[in-house]
């Protein structure tokens, strides 16, 4: 029961987060929407209530003969004032809160990428593209039946039941306004809380077989050549199928709650109305009011059904709001602080004192007090066993992971002192497994350096000795599918590379550079690097016989252990 109640807190102040964050974004559009949904709710019980007056009241002067006088102008001109004015504070409010809403969800979009771009590298490297981008779309399209369809319906409508009770006290009874708050307050409240309660496991659920569903049908998409090939293509449609009827069952029986709420609403509406009207007859019947005012009760709890109405839907989605909220609300409160400005350096040397690194409860070091020196120009390779820190070692260098001690410098700067934009303009790291995005040659290449002119490109891709094959595929223009599909793995692996020289890097992190590339080829890549970057400080983890006979020295790390072999330049660790 504790445990209940805690998680309805946390739930609870998650969702007030979300829409203190989108109040503080969209303030001024959303309290003059919030207003006007206000005077909607208050608009629309005045007409009828006035309307229900006007009728009985005609009809009474009709009885009495005096329908000659009396006077039907300025009730029905109100009438028409009522109407009109509500249908425009109606389309007033949708446009201010539903704009101000999306511009609100647009803003907490980016700082939900902003967040997932700068988490640390372990977190990125366990990310699943589909999954992450249907999870972060997914929960920010739920934030919006916060404040649409829950926080600001629910002030709205509580502010004019208040409103009503106070109008029908003063013009009706002290009786008729606590009978139509009590049924409109209480009742509505424990059919609401219900429905909450009954839907929010489904809800939940409904949710997570969606986003389950859409990552399955875009891995499906993206696999179907392997999954034909091993014959298990109809089996996974299958499960794609099997997964999105689930979905629709949670769905069905979210409807069935809503239906369900929808019809014990009515019924308190029409019991509450039935009653105001019962009231009003009786203290008509006592001379206390007249009928027309006995009217109003009546009529206007009728048009008070709009304050509470709208809420089902609300409590139906509330489980699927709720786990959003939490997830988004967790990722925002973990964005780091930008790193403050004014950090230089006019050089990239490298230098690495006594580095260590441990994982997560591991019980032996992946690096143990490594040291080593590049200077300005040199090329060093790193090289050792499977699992000895070659990419660890790359990645702490490119402040991708955290060490557990010792000492990185770049140029005359520690590592972490450095700012992050001018930390990647002289720092370019080439992982073992780079992205190539759909679109062109040309586009794959800007992004490492957007304002790079055409012959800039193809300096870089001669280079990397790639210039033949881009124009036989159709130039700069030609297109890549994902993952750059349209080339060979060597050629991917060669326009990654020149993504990175077109940088113009100071210190240049290769892992495995020419992975999938022929000796010939390996070497005239490796020779085109140096000659495109001749003053860059340079570290590769190696393997191949090409990249150890390339560098200038060889670096062996074996179980935390540095020991060196001189190239054509003499080691020297920086200890």
């Amino acid at each position: 029961m504790n445990r209940g109640n805690h998680n309805r807190d946390r739930g609870g102040a998650a969702l007030w987060k979300v829409f203190t964050l989108v109040v503080g974004d969209q303030s001024t559009a959303l309290i003059r929407g919030a207003a006007l949904s206000l005077v909607v709710l208050i608009a629309g019980i005045a007409l009828l209530g006035l309307s229900g007056w006007f009728i009985t009241a005609a009809a009474a002067a009709g009885l009495a003969g005096m329908g000659a006088v009396f006077d039907v102008f300025r009730p029905s001109a109100m009438v028409r004032f009522l109407a009109l004015g509500r249908t425009a504070a109606r389309y007033g409010e949708r446009l201010l809160t539903h704009d101000a809403t999306l511009r609100a969800l647009t803003t907490i979009r980016v700082r939900m990428l902003a967040t997932t771009a700068s988490a640390p590298h372990d977190a990125m490297v366990q990310l699943r593209g589909p999954q992450a981008l249907n999870r972060l779309m997914a929960d920010v399209d739920a934030l919006d039946g916060i404040p649409l369809r829950l926080i600001l319906p629910l002030a709205a409508g509580i502010a004019a039941q208040l409103t009503s009770f106070a109008a029908l006290w003063w013009l009706v009874d002290l009786s008729v306004a606590l009978w139509i708050a009590a049924g409109f307050l209480v009742a509505p409240a424990i059919v609401l809380a219900r429905a909450a309660r009954a839907a929010a496991r489904s809800s939940a659920e409904e949710e997570a077989a969606a986003q389950a569903f859409r990552s399955q049908l875009i891995d499906l998409i993206r696999a179907r050549d392997d999954l034909a090939a091993y014959g298990q293509l109809t089996r996974q449609g299958e499960s794609v199928l099997a997964t999105d009827a689930e979905r629709q069952r949670r769905r069905s029986d979210l409807d069935r709650i809503e239906r369900r709420a929808g019809f014990a609403l009515s019924l308190t509406g029409t019991v509450t109305a039935a009653g105001a009207l019962a009231i009003g007859m009786m203290l008509a019947r006592d001379g206390t009011i007249t009928p027309a005012l006995a009217a109003i009760g009546f009529f206007a709890s009728l048009a008070l059904m709009e304050t509470i109405s709208p809420l089902r839907r609300a409590m139906a989605d509330l489980g699927r709001m709720t786990v959003a909220a939490q997830r988004v609300a967790g990722s925002l409160s973990t964005v780091a602080p930008a790193p403050e400005d004014g950090f230089s350096s006019q050089t990239a040397e490298l230098r690495i004192k006594d580095l260590s690194f441990r994982r997560d409860q591991a019980l032996q070091p992946v690096l143990d007090k490594v040291s080593l020196a590049i200077p300005a120009g040199e090329s060093v390779a790193i090289t050792g066993p499977s699992g000895s820190g070659k990419s660890t070692l790359l990645l702490l260098t490119a402040r991708l992971l955290e060490p557990e001690a010792g000492q990185i410098t770049i140029g005359s700067l520690p590592l972490e002192d450095w700012d992050e934009s001018r930390l990647r303009a002289v720092v370019a790291l080439v992982p073992q497994r780079s992205a190539l995005m759909a679109g062109t040659v040309g586009d794959a290449l800007r992004l490492g350096c957007p304002d790079a002119s055409e012959a800039a490109l193809w300096e870089v891709l001669e280079a990397v000795s790639l210039t033949s094959v881009i124009r036989s595929k159709g130039g700069l223009e030609s297109s890549l599918g994902p993952q750059g599909a349209g080339l060979s793995g060597g050629e991917a692996r060669r326009l990654v590379l020149a993504r990175s020289l077109l940088r113009q890097p100071g210190l240049l992190l290769m892992d495995e550079p020419t992975e999938g590339l022929d000796e010939n080829t390996a070497l005239a890549v490796l020779a085109g690097i140096r000659a495109y970057l001749p003053a860059a400080s340079i570290l590769t983890a190696s393997h191949r016989p090409a990249e150890i006979g390339w560098a200038d020295r060889v670096i062996q790390l074996d179980q935390s252990r540095v020991i060196a072999r001189a190239g054509p330049k003499e080691l020297q660790p920086f200890r």
